[in-house]
């Protein structure tokens, strides 16, 4: 006896399985598209490889870094070094105010003389030492700044955190309201407070230690990111926010180096004569009329790096964070 066949309703939304067939393998297979697994890592580097932008900044980053490490070694004046001042001999005001791919006067003589002199690409300062090792000099310093910062903050903000995490409830409470603290102090009147406190007192600390070349300026500019730029890095907890972090660290770094260039062009800075991009352009500030290319430089070369870093950590939070990856 056969099975009742039942006629389909014919407003029913069901489908009529009848009227389909299954695909044999041959179809299936030229339906599936293989394509192979790849890491978390991996994924987002080869996204972070199509941002061109993205791209064109790590590669000034890294020609900027190169030029500011391995040019000073070989390049025949020192950022301290005044031209004119010679032992048991006057002093020659020729080489003071040099303009661009400009010499002196004995360098004149040398050069009338055949000998090979190399130039003052960015001419000199009011002292006669030569703008453009200073102003290489002055970025590697603001580079440095920008790094050991970013990790002093990367270090103290991610224990900080995750104890916070680990430990939850009240003891999370009340560390992350310590935090909310700290956020609403302002910083800049903060930070130039204990630059200003931290540059009086450690002076008599440092003399004589190996600190004491690296200045009480740098030290100080140290110690405040320390005490207080690590409370954004305290919101994050690892390991889950592993990539999150790093690009946190990453976008701290520019803030490092505006901060330290800020804080020089005060005078809260580096020590004299070591010069960094910001106390080059407050020095250029009394001859900016005369010599606006003194001033000029450095500025736009704290603009190229901080711009570049910006642009290369929004690079990576494009490529890296879970929340962006659609």
């Amino acid at each position: 006896m056969s099975e009742p066949k039942f006629k389909k309703n014919p407003f029913s939304l069901q489908l009529d399985v009848s009227k389909f067939e299954l695909a044999t393998e041959e179809e299936k297979a030229q339906q599936q598209k293989m394509r192979p697994s790849v890491s978390f890592w991996r994924d987002g580097l080869r996204r972070f490889r199509k941002n061109k932008i993205a791209m064109a900044c790590t590669i000034i980053i890294v020609f900027i870094a190169l030029v500011v490490i391995f040019v000073p070694i070989f390049y025949p004046y020192s950022y301290s070094q005044q031209l004119g001042v010679r032992p048991f001999m006057p002093v020659d005001d020729s080489y003071n105010n040099l303009a661009p791919f400009a010499y002196g006067t004995t360098e004149q003589t040398l050069r009338a003389a055949g000998q090979n002199i190399w130039p003052h690409i960015f001419g000199t300062d009011d002292l006669g030492r030569d703008y453009f090792i200073r102003i290489l000099v002055g970025t590697r310093i603001s580079l440095l700044v920008g790094f050991f910062a970013s990790i002093i903050v990367l270090i103290i903000g991610v224990i900080y955190g995750s104890i916070s995490g680990y430990f939850g409830g009240k003891v999370d409470l009340a560390m992350m309201r310590v935090v909310d603290i700290i956020y609403a102090l302002p910083d800049m009147i903060i930070i130039i407070l204990l630059s200003v406190i931290l540059k009086t007192t450690l002076g008599t600390i440092i003399a004589g230690t190996v600190l004491e070349e690296l200045g009480t300026g740098m030290i100080s500019i140290f110690i405040v990111f320390g005490l207080l730029y690590w409370v954004g890095m305290a919101r994050l907890i690892v390991p889950n926010s592993v990539s999150v972090i790093i690009i946190s660290a990453c976008l701290q770094i520019p803030s490092a180096i505006f901060t330290e260039s800020y804080l020089s062009f005060l005078g809260l800075g580096v020590s004299i004569p070591m010069p960094s991009l910001g106390s080059l352009a407050s020095d250029a500030l009394g001859s900016v009329f005369s010599y606006p290319h003194r001033l000029i430089i450095p500025a736009l070369v704290i603009c190229l790096i901080v711009l570049s870093f910006n642009l290369f950590g929004d690079g990576l939070r494009d490529a890296f964070d879970p929340k962006l990856k659609r």
